[in-house]
Formats: C-alpha cells, structure tokens, sequence
C-alpha cells in the first residue's frame, strides 16, 4: 500500500490539527504524517489551533492565515471566529467563518484524493467541494456525527436547526467515496441519509498516548493527592455535552458518606468557569489544568479510577476520544453515560469498566463505591484496558484500516 500513495496528493481538510492534543486532532495529525511517511504529498487545510479551550493558541493570535511545516505535512491554517460560549449562533458562526476563508484560497495544485474529518460541517463541505472540483475520490472520516450532535449535545437551540445540519450532512455524506466511522453505532445513521452500506467502513481511533512510566506514587504526591485517597479522574474537554456536573454533585455526596473519595477534573473548555464555580465550596474535588503531553499517561495512572460522562441525550452522535487513553492507562473506566448508546457498548466490549446511569450522582457514587470496596475487581477491570487496546486499538492497527479505507477509495474500481 506505500506504493499507492507514493508521489500522491493528498489533502486533509480538518479543522483540529496539532499542536491541539486533545479531541480529533491527534488523529487527523497522525493520520496526514502516516501518509507522508509514506511518500504523499500531504497539505492539511486546518483552523487556527483553539481546542479545548475554545481560545485561539498565544503563538497563533492576530493570523489571520499562515503555512507551516509539520512532521513533513505542509499545514495551511486558516483564522476563523471561535466562540467562548457553545450556542447555536455562535457555533454556526463558527462554521461559517471557516467555511468562508477556507475556500479562499484552498493549497494550490491538484490533489489524487480529499480527506475530510467531520464533526465540522464546514470541512465536510470544503473537502466536498474540492473533490468534485478536480474530479478526484473524497473520503469522509465521521468521528461525531452533526446532525445528531445538534439534537443531543445539549446546545442551546440545538433541537431547532438539527434537521437543517443532519440535512447538510446527508449531503456531504451522499457525495463522498467512502465514509469511515469510528464506531458501528453510527452506521445506521450514515445509511440512513441515503448512503449504501457497501461505502461505509468502521475505522475505530487507536490510542494515541503512550504506556505510564513515571512512578506512581511521586505523581500523586506532585497532584496533592494523598496514599489514602480514592482519587476519581476526568480528562478531557468540558464542554456541553459531557453534563460534567454530576461530577461536582458525586463529590458533595462523597464529601458526606465517603470522606477517601477525591474527584478530579483535568482539562478545558467552554464550562470549565462553570464548573469552578458549582464546587467552590467542595475541598474534595480538583479543577486542573491538561497535563502536558509527557506527563498525560502518568496522571491518568496516577487516579484509581478514570470516568467518561456524558449526558443521558447523547445516544450515538459521538464516541469519546478520551476512552482509547483511558484503556492504555490500565485503570478502571466508570462510564456515566446512556446505557445503550455507543460508549457504554465500547466500554462492555472493552471489559475495562462499568456502566451508570447517566446524570444520577447517586448511581456514579455507588459504582464508585463498588470499586473502592473491591480491590480485586477494580485491578482486574483495570488490567483488561491495555490488552484491548493491544487487541484492537494499537495505532499500527488503526492506521493499517485508515490507510486499507483510502487506498481502497483511490483504487479505480471503488464504486459511489
């Protein structure tokens, strides 16, 4: 397959690109430097880096557009307006000021083939655009699905235009060469925009963060946490759609009724003031900065347990980037999240972890509870995370099915 893409043109259009470490830039990054490692030609059409924070980087404030050279990847980054706040005009603001200056100007030259990674809807249509222009295969990867990110994510006024972005996505969706998603559950809502099966492929992410190597103990101790501490981890952004409240409402509970259990919450984003301001008065729980990328692996090593929530809206719009890193930490994921939606299915195919109900403190702190009390269980489950990330989730398999999926979409033969 390095010989397909020998000499190629390949152009990524993804809003999220490194140096964002969180979210889907670490994949679209791996995936474009996995190409020109390979012999392509690789431009990344690419936003300003923001993510999580919902803040432009300092070192990229006041461009409005720029070239920049990464891991051999020619990256053009292009300024769009990013709001602090996640409402439906502000975030359709967003899309439409990337959607506008992006096509001005697209890379020059002609590319063999166009990779768009959505959840933007303005990269969708970009790479849709350029792809038709050239006469050249589109490949969509769908890490969240829009249509139902509006229904379910829990942005205001999100319900009111969610057939308008599940219609625009359709059309990305029905024009591409083939589609990867990175969890079965979204296939029936590809297909059922009007996309045969025969062009959808499931492409898991990998995990991206290598195995702990620090000592254990020393990080805890740099962290403030105490030997005796049960400490519980979330990583990750604080946006709308995690409902990370009922973490602040599980550590007023166990401020009462379970004094060892600490809850930390690590990283940024749009509710982070929110949130610092429900659990002011709480002394048992951490607001934290991310953790740089060398440290990242140590500190989620470092917690007893790690926990994935979401609110009980989100069903099959999306799959948590954060839970590849939490399986290869080999600590015990809680996931508080809809039962049969496709976090709770990757987290019992995993065998890493548990399942609560989703918004209920009470459910996160009894499940918490069970692990505190079961040792023996908690290791178990935690030991379970680094043998399926080996089984499934390694990065050499997950490229090996990207580079399978765009080699496929170049072959002659891929039908639309």
């Amino acid at each position: 397959m390095a010989e397909l893409f020998a000499g190629r043109r390949v152009l990524l259009v993804s809003t999220n690109y490194a140096p964002e470490h969180a979210g889907i830039a670490p994949y679209s990054t791996r995936t474009a430097e996995h190409l020109a490692a390979r012999g392509a030609h690789v431009d990344v059409l690419a936003a300003m880096p923001h993510y999580p924070a919902w803040r432009v980087h300092d070192d990229y404030r006041g461009r409005w557009r720029m070239v920049e050279s990464r891991g051999g990847v020619q990256v053009h980054r292009r300024r769009s307006f990013v709001p602090s706040r996640q409402t439906v005009l502000l975030r359709g603001l967003h899309e439409v000021s990337f959607l506008a200056h992006g096509s001005l100007g697209p890379p020059a030259g002609r590319p063999d083939l166009v990779i768009s990674q959505m959840p933007t809807l303005a990269g969708g249509v970009i790479g849709s655009r350029l792809a038709r222009r050239h006469g050249v295969p589109h490949a969509v990867m769908v890490q969240d699905l829009m249509g139902a990110a509006a229904e379910q994510g829990g942005i205001r006024g999100g319900d009111h235009v969610a057939s308008i972005v599940a219609g625009m996505e359709a059309r990305i969706l029905r024009s591409a060469t083939l589609i990867g998603v990175v969890h079965e559950s979204f296939m029936d809502r590809v297909t059922a925009t009007g996309v045969p099966a025969t062009r959808v492929r499931v492409v898991p992410n990998w995990t991206h963060v290598t195995p702990p190597t620090g000592d254990r103990g020393a990080t805890r101790a740099r962290l403030g946490w105490g030997e005796e501490e049960f400490v519980v981890l979330h990583s990750g952004n604080m946006g709308l759609k995690q409902g990370l409240e009922v973490l602040v409402d599980t550590a007023r509970i166990a401020a009462r009724d379970t004094p060892r259990m600490r809850v930390a919450i690590m990283g940024d984003g749009s509710q982070r003031t929110h949130l610092g301001r429900l659990a002011a008065d709480l002394p048992n729980v951490d607001l934290l900065p991310p953790a740089a990328d060398e440290d990242f692996p140590d500190v989620l090593a470092a917690a007893d347990v790690l926990v994935v929530t979401q609110r009980t809206s989100v069903l099959d719009m999306s799959l948590p980037s954060k839970l590849t890193s939490y399986f290869a930490s080999g600590r015990p994921v809680v996931a508080s999240v809809a039962t049969h939606g496709s976090t709770a299915q990757e987290v019992r195919r995993s065998g890493a972890g548990i399942v609560v109900r989703p918004e209920d403190p009470e459910a996160l702190h009894k499940g918490v509870g069970e692990l505190i009390r079961d040792p023996g269980r908690s290791a178990a489950l935690g030991a379970r995370g680094p043998a399926y990330v080996q089984e499934r989730l390694s990065p050499q398999a997950g490229l090996g099915r990207i580079t399978a999926m765009l080699s496929e979409a170049l072959t002659p033969s891929s039908t639309r």
